[in-house]
C-alpha cells in the first residue's frame, strides 16, 4: 500500500497556493490578493510570526481574524492532540458520554460567573450564535431578537439576521423575520425594542469587532438590567473578545456583567480545531432540554469531537501558564500609549481606540480638507485605510486588515504572546506609513483607484 505523505503533496505541487486556490476555490479572492500585493506563498509559521517562501519575517497583526491568541502553531496545544490522538480515545460516540467534552465545559465554567451553569458546543462562532437565537427563542417562547446597528455575528442567516451591517446583508435577503437593530450606546431605542415584552434576547458584542467601537459608560449594565426588567435574554457575544483577546477573559469582565448566553469561538482551540461553544444559564438550558423526550434539541455531530475538546484544554492552559490574559492587557496599554499621539500628528488620523490587544485607527478627511483624500474617498468611502495596511505589508513586512468593506478603520488583532518590540515595530512602521500616506502622491492616488474597481 503506497504511503500517505502531506510532506511530498506539498512538494508536488505544480502552481502557486494563489493560483490553486483561484483554480478550486474562489477565482475572485485570487484577484484581490494579487491586486493589493498580498499574493506571498508562505512557508511556515510560529507564535506572532510568518515567513515566506523567500525567508522573510513578517509581524501577524492580523491573527488569523483573532483565532490565534495563544500563537501560530503553538508546541504545546500540538502536544496535546498527538497526545490526544495516540490515547485512541472513544470520542464520539453520539449514544454515549465520551470523556473530554464534559472537562472542558467544566474548566470554562470554573472561570465565569455562576450565572453560567451549562455548555453546548458547536463548531464555529457563528454556530454558537445560532444556537443562542434557537434556544433563547425556546426558552422564552418569544419571537423576536433585538440586536445592535453595525455589529457582527456571522455568516449563517440567522446570524446574518442579526447583523447590523447592510454590506454584508444586503444581497442575501429576505433575512429571517422578528429581527431589529438599535444604535449601539443607546439605552432609551433598546428600551424602546424591549417594553413590548416580546423579545427573546438581546445579542450584543461588548465591543464591536469591526469597527473596535467601545461601549459608551454604563450602556453594557444598563443594557442587562433593561434585559431583567423586561424578562429578556442578555446574550453576550464573545466570540471575537473572549479568551483574552481584551485583557480580560471575558470582556463582559470589564463591566462585572452576568448575561444568561455567551457565545465563544475563534481562539479557544488556539487556531488548530473548529471548535464553538454557547456557555448558557441553567434557566435557559432547561426551559429546552426539559425532559428525556428533548434531550436532543440542539446539538452537531462533530461539535464535541475529542481533537476540538483537548485543543480547547490545552488551550485554557496555555493562557494561565503563560499568563497571557495579563500579556494582552499590558500590550494593550503599550499599543495604545504609542498610537495615540498619531491623532495630533496626522491631520488624517481620527481616533486610536482599543482595548487588549483588539486596537483600530480611524482615519478621515483632514479639516484642510485635502483634495486628493476626497478624491480617493469618492472612489469608494474608507480606502485610505488601503493605502496604509499595503505598504505596511510591503515595505515593513506586516500583516493587517482594514476593519471592513467601506469603513476606513485599520485594525490589530493580533496572537496574544506579541512582544513589547513587535509593538514598537508595529508602532513605528504605523507613523512612517501614515506620514508618507497623508501625502498621498500620484501613484498612491493611482493604486487607490485600481483599488475601488476591485471592491
Amino acid at each position: 500500500m503506497a504511503r500517505f505523505s502531506l510532506a511530498e503533496l506539498l512538494a508536488a505541487r505544480d502552481r502557486t497556493d494563489v493560483d490553486l486556490w483561484g483554480r478550486t476555490i474562489n477565482p475572485q479572492f485570487s484577484r484581490v490578493l494579487r491586486t493589493i500585493g498580498f499574493d506571498r506563498e508562505w512557508s511556515r509559521a510560529e507564535g506572532a510570526y510568518l515567513w515566506d517562501s523567500h525567508g522573510e519575517k513578517y509581524l501577524d497583526m492580523l491573527g488569523g481574524f483573532g483565532m490565534f491568541n495563544v500563537g501560530r502553531n503553538n508546541r504545546r496545544v500540538r502536544a496535546a492532540l498527538v497526545e490526544a490522538l495516540e490515547l485512541d480515545l472513544p470520542g464520539s460516540v453520539q449514544l454515549g458520554a465520551s470523556p473530554l467534552p464534559p472537562l472542558l465545559a467544566q474548566e470554562l465554567l470554573r472561570r465565569t460567573p455562576e450565572r453560567l451553569e451549562r455548555v453546548l458546543f458547536t463548531s464555529s462562532g457563528t454556530e454558537a450564535v445560532e444556537a443562542a437565537l434557537k434556544l433563547g427563542r425556546a426558552a422564552t417562547g418569544r419571537g423576536r431578537v433585538v440586536s445592535t446597528q453595525e455589529g457582527f455575528h456571522g455568516l449563517t442567516l440567522g446570524s446574518l439576521s442579526a447583523n447590523g451591517d447592510g454590506e454584508v446583508t444586503e444581497r442575501f435577503g429576505p433575512l429571517l423575520a422578528g429581527f431589529e437593530q438599535v444604535p449601539f450606546g443607546d439605552l432609551d431605542a433598546l428600551e424602546r425594542s424591549l417594553r413590548t415584552e416580546d423579545v427573546a434576547l438581546f445579542l450584543v458584542e461588548p465591543v464591536q469587532g469591526k469597527g473596535v467601537n467601545l461601549p459608551p459608560p454604563g450602556y453594557l449594565r444598563g443594557a442587562q438590567e433593561l434585559c431583567r426588567r423586561y424578562g429578556t435574554l442578555f446574550c453576550v457575544d464573545e466570540v471575537q473578545t473572549g479568551l483574552g483577546r481584551t485583557g480580560k477573559l471575558f470582556a463582559f469582565e470589564h463591566w462585572d456583567l452576568e448575561p444568561d448566553l455567551v457565545p465563544i469561538a475563534k481562539s479557544l482551540s488556539g487556531g488548530y480545531v473548529p471548535v464553538g461553544a454557547l456557555l448558557m444559564s441553567r434557566a435557559v438550558h432547561e426551559a429546552v432540554f426539559d425532559s428525556m423526550e428533548h434531550a436532543f434539541s440542539h446539538g452537531s455531530t462533530f461539535a464535541p469531537n475529542e481533537l476540538a475538546m483537548a485543543a480547547g484544554l490545552a488551550t485554557l492552559h496555555e493562557l494561565d501558564e503563560q499568563r497571557l490574559v495579563e500579556r494582552s492587557a499590558r500590550l494593550g496599554e503599550q499599543l495604545l500609549a504609542l498610537t495615540r499621539p498619531l491623532v495630533e500628528r496626522f491631520d488624517v488620523v481620527h481616533d486610536v481606540r482599543g482595548l487588549g490587544l483588539l486596537w483600530a485607527i480611524e482615519f478621515g478627511e483632514p479639516p484642510s480638507g485635502q483634495r486628493s483624500y476626497r478624491l480617493v474617498d469618492r472612489a469608494q468611502p474608507g480606502l485610505f485605510a488601503q493605502l496604509v495596511i499595503g505598504p505596511l505589508f510591503k515595505e515593513h513586512r506586516i500583516l493587517s486588515q482594514v476593519a471592513g468593506h467601506k469603513i476606513p478603520v485599520l485594525k490589530g488583532i493580533p496572537p496574544l504572546m506579541l512582544s513589547e518590540d513587535d509593538v514598537e515595530w508595529f508602532a513605528g512602521a504605523l507613523d512612517e506609513t501614515i506620514a508618507k500616506a497623508q501625502r498621498l502622491p500620484r501613484a498612491l492616488v493611482r493604486f487607490a483607484l485600481t483599488e475601488a474597481r476591485i471592491g
